[in-house]
This record gives structure tokens, C-alpha cells and sequence, in this order.
């Protein structure tokens, strides 16, 4: 009986690791994906810069910059969460909510009420 409950009670630590493991291959997998997304958007905004020089849509500029940001937020929002051992920090999630709002004020500022 003694054996049966240690190897049920290990089976129970282990669930633990396991189910953090896997959200931190997931992460890491996330970042991956959000690096590669942040590359295509650095390569739209130099294709804006550079082949739009009639002035062009500056909104379209501006939304592009602020996506770059939220890239750039979330990455970083998962190096936090490895650097604070598995935490993520409150003020992250402040920011990037901040950088989203800037955004859709910028992008839809024509339609108040689809903002709001």
C-alpha cells in the first residue's frame, strides 16, 4: 500500500513539470512565430518607406509602425517571462494594451463607436 502511494503521489509531482514544460516549449515556439511575423512586418515598413514616396497614406504608416510594436511587446513580454522565473509582469500586459489602443485610435479613428 506504502508503494502504491508513492508512485501515486510521484505521478501527481510530476503533472506540474510536465504541464510547464509544455507551456514553455509553447512559448518558445509563439516567440518563434511572432520573430518571423516581426521580420515580414520590418520588410512591409521599408517597402513603404521606400517605394511610397508620394507621401502616401500616412495612416497606413502609423498602423504599420504600432504592429511592429505589439510584435515587438509580445516577444519581449516572453523573454520577461523566462528572465522572471515563469512570471509574467502585470506592466506588460499595461503596455502592450496601451500600444493596441494608440493603434485602433490611429487606424479607426473615422468609426468612434467601433473604438469605443
Amino acid at each position: 500500500m506504502n508503494q502504491k502511494n508513492s508512485t501515486y503521489l510521484q505521478l501527481i509531482k510530476s503533472i506540474p513539470k510536465f504541464l510547464q514544460l509544455f507551456l514553455n516549449v509553447c512559448l518558445v515556439l509563439l516567440a518563434l512565430i511572432l520573430s518571423s511575423l516581426l521580420c515580414k512586418e520590418l520588410i512591409q515598413f521599408l517597402k513603404i518607406l521606400i517605394f511610397n514616396n508620394d507621401g502616401g497614406d500616412y495612416k497606413l504608416f502609423l498602423a504599420n509602425i504600432l504592429i511592429f510594436f505589439l510584435y515587438f511587446e509580445f516577444i519581449t513580454m516572453i523573454i520577461k517571462y523566462f528572465k522572471e522565473n515563469y512570471h509574467f509582469p502585470l506592466r506588460y500586459f499595461i503596455y502592450i494594451g496601451i500600444t493596441a489602443m494608440i493603434r485602433l485610435i490611429i487606424v479607426e479613428h473615422d468609426h468612434p463607436i467601433n473604438t469605443l
